[in-house]
């Protein structure tokens, strides 16, 4: 069975059980006691997972009035996670948070705030119930998103809940977008290639009773298995 590792946030149990229910072992990270490095050395994969914003002085920016910073030590230990599991060849899939401290580990950048920056601006911040629909996002044809979501689609979209007021501005060089909502707001993006490297803005794993999004873990737990 792969074994996961996924990054400690203030709510972890839906990220669980949607690893348990797509066949992989979750294997959860403390920070406070394991180097990176380490942590890549026992898992097969990893997810990054939700949370507060990322320091934007990571990305050469001030910050914004509305910065919520993640919690401490936070951002440095999830980018050096990314660099490990990429030096180690392993699938990666990244959530919300996840998608935003991805792209900034790798060298692109983010918009701070979606209400105050983007013209139109979608209501990006839906934050209860967990699962409630926000908007769709229109899914490139041919990308990995779109092979794995293909059975779920109705045509290029999906509806998708939503709990970000931030996202990718500049996109990492060597990935691409995969997803964008109407108003323009990138929602995934993803790494060509041979291996399992995903991220999306919204919350899959609230959706983990119903299999909505399952494919996506199935995916990502089935390329672990070949690590």
């Amino acid at each position: 069975m792969p074994v996961i590792a996924i990054s400690r946030c203030r709510s972890m149990a839906d990220y669980q059980e949607s690893i348990r229910r797509a066949g992989g072992e979750p294997f959860d990270i403390d920070r406070d006691t394991m180097r990176a490095e380490d942590v890549i050395g026992k898992v097969n994969g990893l997810l990054l997972t939700g949370g507060g914003d990322v320091n934007p002085a990571l990305y050469g920016e001030a910050p914004h009035p509305s910065y919520q910073a993640g919690e401490p030590g936070r951002d440095e230990h999830e980018m050096a996670l990314v660099t490990a599991a990429l030096a180690a060849d392993l699938p990666v899939f990244a959530i919300c948070r996840g998608m935003q401290v991805l792209n900034v580990a790798l060298g692109g950048t983010l918009i701070q705030d979606i209400p105050s920056m983007v013209n139109g601006a979608l209501d990006h911040a839906v934050n209860e119930p967990r699962f409630a629909i926000a908007h769709e996002v229109w899914v490139v044809p041919n990308s990995r998103l779109f092979t794995l979501m293909k059975e779920k689609l109705d045509g290029e979209t999906c509806q998708v809940n939503s709990r970000h007021h931030q996202s990718v501005r500049t996109v990492a060089p060597g990935w691409e977008v995969a997803a964008t909502a109407p108003d323009g707001v990138i929602e995934a993006i993803e790494q060509p290639g041979r291996r399992f490297r995903l991220a999306v803005q919204w919350h899959p794993e609230n959706f983990y009773r119903t299999g909505e999004f399952r494919p996506l873990f199935e995916g990502f737990v089935e390329a672990c298995r070949t690590t």
